[in-house]
């Protein structure tokens, strides 16, 4: 008799639809293709009958997604608490909102859930961790540094009106993700592996920021931080400026809470939305997934723009990647010097903000732990894309 809530961190129930079609299309897979994976895949069926022996639940294995894009499991919620605001949600195509609607299903837009300064989170992504993992010296010019030095920099750099800019290409395409990961490709329509991998596709981005503002004295120029992720060695031959702070583990939200001027960023939903809740313009360089569809997302928002991940053909890989690291570069600057960028950003954060957050979310729930009725659903929550952008939609 608990009531139930559902927690969405993505851009509405609209979004899942183009997660899905973009996961699909760069895997080059068709539903049925993943259905079969995801009844093959042992460790699923294992989580789920735990689940169900545990707490008496009924759930399947996500055998049909029809209509495409749907959640069923939603449906079990009282309400879903979505990390983004309504005029933000992405649209639902006629037949998820239908799904939706028939099912009863409540979906209420509480803004993101940031947490507060100093609150310790989870970071990196490998499966095997090793003895000289995450341990790797910041590279700078004045040794090691921690987070809280690392904080202190950048109030120190922001009192004196010094530009930041933060650099993080994600936790997943650092770590050792056979296909996703630091030596992971993609794919071809065959299942075999091409283009640049995780390791490639983050040196030449991480090289462009320093192409665009590194400095050979540490007080000159903007303030660099990047996030390196868990690799022992992640700069190989690349050399970081003066100017860059360099650790596995940056305190992401804390930082962008501080304020910088630009945000290079893979582009994954958290890493997106606590950039849209900062008010700062992004460089997007996606890897897969959500990445993809944030970046253009970026364009189309006037926040920022994008870097698409390289395709080349085998042979072809290292001009690919100086390519790539010209492309970075030239856009960050661009990122940074457009004022109009800033200003879209900002008009974002506001937006976000009067979503009301953690108080709004904690309200949410009380409401319906006491029994209340739930929030007068809003217009927005049901949006139907109108048949250009369905199209558009089906054929990401």
């Amino acid at each position: 008799g608990i009531p139930s809530v559902a927690l969405l961190p993505n851009a509405g129930p609209g979004s899942i639809q183009r997660f899905f079609a973009e996961l699909l299309r760069t895997s080059h897979m068709t539903e049925d293709m993943f259905v079969q994976e995801v009844e093959a895949f042992e460790p699923h069926h294992e989580a789920v009958a735990r689940l169900n022996a545990k707490y008496g639940l009924d759930f399947g294995l996500l055998t049909n997604m029809q209509p495409f894009g749907k959640l069923g499991v939603l449906t079990r919620s009282a309400i879903t608490l979505v990390t983004t605001c309504e005029d933000l949600q992405d649209p639902m195509t006629p037949d998820i909102a239908e799904f939706y609607k028939k099912e009863g299903t409540i979906f209420e837009a509480v803004g993101p859930l940031l947490d507060k300064a100093g609150a310790r989170r989870a970071a990196g992504h490998k499966f095997n961790a090793s003895e000289g993992d995450s341990k790797h010296a910041a590279k700078h010019t004045g040794g090691e540094v921690d987070a809280e030095d690392l904080l202190q920099r950048v109030r120190a750099a922001r009192a004196i009106g010094r530009s930041t800019i933060l650099v993080s290409m994600g936790t997943v395409i650092t770590g050792d993700s056979p296909d996703m990961g630091w030596e992971g490709r993609q794919k071809d329509n065959t299942g075999n592996p091409r283009g640049l991998t995780g390791r490639e596709l983050c040196r030449a981005a991480w090289a462009g920021a320093f192409d665009a503002f590194g400095e050979s004295s540490a007080e000159k120029g903007p303030l660099l931080i990047v996030s390196l992720g868990p690799q022992a060695d992640p700069f190989g031959d690349l050399e970081p400026p003066a100017n860059a702070l360099c650790l596995p583990v940056v305190p992401q939200v804390d930082v962008l809470r501080l304020g910088v001027d630009a945000f290079l960023t893979h582009g994954g939903q958290n890493s997106f939305t606590e950039g849209l809740a900062s008010g700062v313009p992004l460089l997007v360089c996606p890897g897969f997934g959500d990445q993809v569809v944030n970046a253009e997302k970026a364009e189309v928002m006037g926040i920022g723009l994008q870097v698409p991940r390289p395709d080349p053909d085998a042979g072809h890989e290292a001009a690919a990647a100086a390519q790539y690291r010209a492309d970075v570069a030239e856009r960050l600057r661009r990122v940074c010097s457009e004022k109009a960028y800033l200003e879209k950003a900002s008009e974002c954060a506001g937006r976000l903000q009067r979503a009301g957050g953690v108080p709004r979310a904690v309200e949410v729930m009380l409401t319906f732990a006491k029994g209340g009725a739930p929030p007068a659903p809003k217009v927005e929550a049901v949006m139907v894309i109108e048949a250009k952008a369905a199209s558009a939609v089906g054929g990401a």
